[in-house]
């Protein structure tokens, strides 16, 4: 059975915001869902040598960002709170594992400290750290701008020992779990703001609460002009955020060009195995170049360079070989390839056939698709999974750069911009000043 927050009213308890804000706000009861305390927004940023993304969230250092963590977890000083292993917050810690309440108690105090399991996305290495409590502090948002104001809270964490760092960008004190998880940093979160949505765009920003979203260069508030789909839950993994893509296809914007071309996928390739878990399409913000089950990449890749080969007259694209070490199969001579006024190249666009529910197709453009590799080299960026047995697909960071994100966790909704290039802004343009 799934767990819900408001079950834990502890948690409620050590998430009160201790906001620089004006007292009467501060102190006023409210029930859930009037929420006096504005949205909080926080800078994203990519590490240049491993690709992963950080938010300045924690006030001991920067945490990894995992769409698919269940916990906040970083290195602890050796004295710091911990919860007994009876707790709400310990049953929530481990309600997908053995439970810590299972501990010898300590001889000293004859109570149980309750321990959670943290895990290095990366690596995948987990460990055994103290359930805690961790500062943290992020700037209030009206969705245009900073409000002039930073609010301080602390979140359920998990300690962690340095070795779990291992593979993580320089200077990262942990990593700061984003999924449906009970103790993931937006459900925490969700009790006190009154709201589980969240929003990402990388790089660039982090916003948490119901609020419009403006990125400078596009005058429209953003949330309620993107598309939208529902997300999908699998009950292996009931905590990871899943989209209902059941075909993709290929297709030029470019007049004259041939008919679009569909990936020839097999049967439900792509649809998700609610016994087993497997299949679907998920999203990621560790992995760095979407991957595919190996049946799905080969007709991707077929799909992609038959419509490259069926570019409009008169424009030739010339297919070279990857360089050497690459991950890359298809690749083109960058110096054949038409630039466009905003979205990257001219080639075609990749769709993501979204099931009914959906307001909109997903777009993958040459912004999102395709990476330059040399000089004169550009690649389509998927690569093979290498792997059978886990979801179909996983969306990697480089085809969500410059994609708004909307997650509202409540509703099983996401809202997606598609590559905002076109409409002239980034996500980089958020104003971070007051």
């Amino acid at each position: 059975m799934a767990m819900h927050l408001t079950r834990f009213f502890p948690l409620a308890i050590s998430l009160l915001l201790l906001a620089l804000s004006p007292p009467a706000t501060l102190h006023q009861c409210t029930a859930q869902g009037s929420s006096p305390y504005k949205p909080l927004v926080s800078h994203l940023a990519r590490d240049p040598a491993t690709s992963l993304y950080t938010i300045s969230i924690q006030d001991s250092g920067p945490l990894v960002v995992d769409l698919a963590g269940p916990l906040l977890w970083s290195t602890c000083r050796p004295k710091h709170p911990t919860f007994p292993c009876g707790s709400d917050e310990c049953t929530a810690a481990n309600n997908s594992g053995p439970l810590a309440s299972s501990q010898a108690p300590s001889s000293e105090s004859c109570e149980c400290t309750c321990t959670a399991r943290p895990c290095n996305p990366v690596t995948g290495a987990c460990a055994a750290g103290d359930l805690t409590r961790s500062a943290m502090s992020a700037n209030a948002t009206d969705g245009r701008s900073l409000l002039g104001y930073t609010v301080s809270f602390t979140s359920v964490t998990s300690c962690a020992p340095d070795a779990l760092l291992d593979s993580l960008p320089a200077g990262a004190v942990g990593v700061a779990g984003l999924s449906r998880a009970p103790l993931s940093l937006p459900s925490q979160l969700s009790y006190a703001l009154g709201s589980s949505r969240f929003a990402l765009c990388l790089p660039g920003v982090a916003v948490f609460g119901d609020t419009p979203i403006y990125l400078s260069g596009f005058p429209l508030e953003l949330t309620g002009v993107i598309a939208s789909t529902p997300l999908l839950r699998n009950p292996k993994n009931r905590d990871a955020y899943y989209v209902p893509v059941v075909a993709i296809s290929v297709f030029w914007t470019t007049a004259g060009a041939a008919a679009d071309v569909s990936a020839a996928l097999p049967p439900r390739a792509l649809e998700m195995d609610t016994a087993t878990g497997r299949g679907g399409v998920t999203l990621s913000t560790v992995a760095r170049y979407t991957a595919l089950r190996s049946d799905v990449y080969r007709a991707v890749l077929q799909a992609y360079d038959a419509s490259v080969r069926k570019a409009p007259p008169g424009y030739a694209v010339t297919k070279v070989e990857p360089p050497a070490g690459s991950p890359f199969e298809v690749c083109y001579d960058a110096w054949t390839l038409r630039p466009t006024k905003r979205t990257g190249w001219d080639v075609p666009t990749i769709r993501l056939e979204l099931a009914a529910g959906a307001s909109s197709n997903w777009t993958i453009n040459s912004g999102n698709s395709l990476v330059q590799v040399a000089d004169r080299t550009v690649c389509l960026a998927f690569v093979d999974m290498g792997r059978e047995d886990g979801p179909a697909a996983v969306i990697g960071t480089y085809q969500l750069e410059d994609n708004l994100l909307v997650f509202d966790a409540g509703k099983d909704v996401l809202r997606f911009s598609g590559l905002l290039w076109g409409s002239g802004a980034t996500c980089s343009s958020f104003n971070f000043t007051s």
